[in-house]
């Protein structure tokens, strides 16, 4: 679930949640906990992502504190990994950060 645009990082997904059904052709409703009340349940197949059985994917909600208009700040833990890549001439650094919600 994508909760605003914090740079190409972005989107972020939280979960698993259950579909209660259909909408549309493209259109989902989930079941949202209560912690996600003020958030729509119809959500677009280009949004949802399938859940693979892995614990250490699952967000808990409540560690999520959301601003009043559904954005949330984040703060980087540690670097897993970094690399460099030349694209027409020029380097640029990759990096891959794990961060605190």
């Amino acid at each position: 679930m994508r909760f605003g645009r914090k740079g190409k990082l972005s989107p972020r997904f939280i979960g698993p949640y259950e579909i209660v059904e259909r909408v549309g052709p493209v259109a989902y409703r989930l079941r949202l906990s209560a912690e996600l009340e003020k958030i729509h349940d119809v959500f677009h197949v280009s949004m949802l992502r399938r859940y693979r059985s892995n614990p250490s994917h699952v967000m808990p909600v409540e560690e999520i504190e959301l601003n009043p208009d559904l954005t949330y700040d984040e703060e980087p833990i540690e670097i897993l990994a970094s690399d460099n890549k030349v694209l027409r001439g020029r380097t640029i650094e990759l990096v891959k950060v794990k961060w605190r919600h």
